[in-house]
């Protein structure tokens, strides 16, 4: 079993983490592919 200071540790890691990613994935939307690749009836 960890010690409590360990495992507050590695979850604030974690948060950064996420935080880290959430705001790479957001840089530019408007730039990303569309999600559907068959056309549209053209």
């Amino acid at each position: 079993m960890e010690s409590t200071s360990e495992f507050v540790q590695r979850l604030a890691e974690n948060q950064k983490k996420q935080e880290k990613n959430k705001k790479r994935g957001n840089r530019h939307p408007e730039s990303k592919l569309p999600n559907h690749k068959h056309s549209q009836g053209v």
